[in-house]
């Protein structure tokens, strides 16, 4: 049986949760220095450009997923349609893991996404995490190219309608 995912808006009181994601070892392995992504994460709760979502499945929140208006934050994606959205996600919640998770939440938040109009959905994981790069091709993504980005080089994935 399929999980059923939701996606709750992010506030301010998801902010102790999502530091402890954060802080997290299979998080932090890709997300970097829990201090420093919270403080992005959370600056970004006032960013117009910026949608960000718990996830939750079956009523338990597990995850984060954050969805951007490639526009604002284009770090040589290239060119685009325009209303194209970028999107990045991480499981917090360790025995959620490997579990198929990620390539289907992301798959119905991607779905929703476009079916509301987005052209386009980027994303840009770092090549080595096999991982993401995984749940992102089993959720409809295809391989475009190495990018540089102000975090080192990532994997430029696109999924169009």
């Amino acid at each position: 049986m399929a999980a059923l995912y939701a996606f709750r808006p992010m506030t301010t009181k998801d902010l102790p949760k999502i530091r402890q994601w954060l802080a997290q070892p299979h998080v932090r392995e890709w997300w970097g220095d829990p201090d420093e992504q919270y403080a992005l994460v959370s600056g970004d709760l006032a960013e117009p450009a910026m949608d960000q979502y718990v996830v939750a499945a079956t009523g338990s929140d597990f995850g984060y997923i954050q969805c951007y208006d490639l526009t604002a934050w284009n770090s040589g994606f290239g060119t685009h349609p325009e209303g194209t959205r970028g999107i990045d996600f991480f499981i917090g919640e360790p025995a959620m893991i490997a579990r198929g998770h990620g390539s289907a939440f992301i798959r119905a938040f991607v779905d929703d996404q476009l079916r509301n109009g987005a052209p386009r959905i980027v994303t840009d994981p770092d090549p080595a995490n096999r991982r993401a790069v995984r749940a992102y091709e089993n959720a409809g993504f295809e391989k475009v190219r190495i990018v540089d980005t102000p975090d080192g080089a990532a994997l430029l994935m696109v999924r169009n309608p």
